[in-house]
């Protein structure tokens, strides 16, 4: 880590975070290269994302034999939404991105949440401006958006189902939860992505968290992403390369 980022860190650096998920598929015309042509992609690949991890968070995931209209998501977090931009153009002039398309990707910032004023800890989801992710296996990742009728509720009855919300999400300590905010920036308002090593507790807390009053005010929370965490050579080796 440089002089400077340890300076930030021990400041209490309280700058927010650009947070981008972008889901990426390959050309099958790209397994049917040469096993060398394909390699020396993913090299140069690798190599670009490298290149960046002094400013740029960049943790990737698996999709492969998950879905079908992605192969694999990078979760990308920095202060600088300008190295996003110049990142993704240098990973396009790769071998391997000449390949790559991306069928989704979402942007939003870290903020802290004005429900979170109860059974607060360190370090929780909500009151917390860096996110710290990559720690669990699995991540489920979707967009979200209300209705107009939910910012027309006052603060108190917004801050009664949240808080039902938050206590039936304090039930599943094996899932994390990381809340991020699009408004303005993206179509979605919130983008949000659980960690977890159990995916079946994942499932055991959206079924809960269905019978709970919020949910009538959603008005859309798909399509929805299971990703697999892996190292990043890892997870390009699995396109068939």
């Amino acid at each position: 880590m440089s002089e400077k980022k340890h300076s930030e860190a021990g400041s209490g650096d309280d700058r927010r975070q650009y947070v981008n998920f972008g889901f990426h598929k390959v050309d099958p015309a790209w397994r049917r290269l040469p096993a060398e042509d394909r390699k020396r992609g993913k090299c140069q690949f690798i190599e670009v994302v490298k290149s960046y991890e002094q400013d740029v968070m960049v943790i990737a995931y698996s999709l492969v034999g998950i879905r079908g209209d992605c192969d694999f998501m990078l979760w990308r977090i920095g202060h600088d939404l300008l190295e996003f931009q110049e990142m993704t153009a240098k990973l396009l002039a790769t071998d391997l991105g000449k390949y790559v398309t991306t069928p989704y990707s979402y942007l939003s910032m870290t903020k802290r949440s004005i429900y979170v004023n109860k059974h607060q800890h360190p370090g929780q989801e909500g009151t917390r401006l860096k996110l710290i992710p990559g720690q669990f296996r699995y991540l489920f990742v979707y967009p979200f958006v209300k209705s107009k009728a939910w910012y027309r509720l006052t603060k108190h009855a917004r801050q009664g189902m949240m808080d039902e919300h938050i206590e039936i999400g304090h039930r599943y300590p094996t899932v994390r939860l990381n809340t991020t905010y699009s408004f303005g920036l993206d179509d979605q308002e919130f983008v949000v992505a659980f960690e977890s090593d159990k995916p079946e507790h994942f499932v055991d807390l959206v079924m809960e968290l269905r019978h709970s009053e919020a949910t009538s005010y959603t008005v859309r929370d798909t399509p929805t992403f299971t990703c697999v965490h892996r190292e990043l050579n890892e997870t390009l080796d699995l396109l068939g390369g």
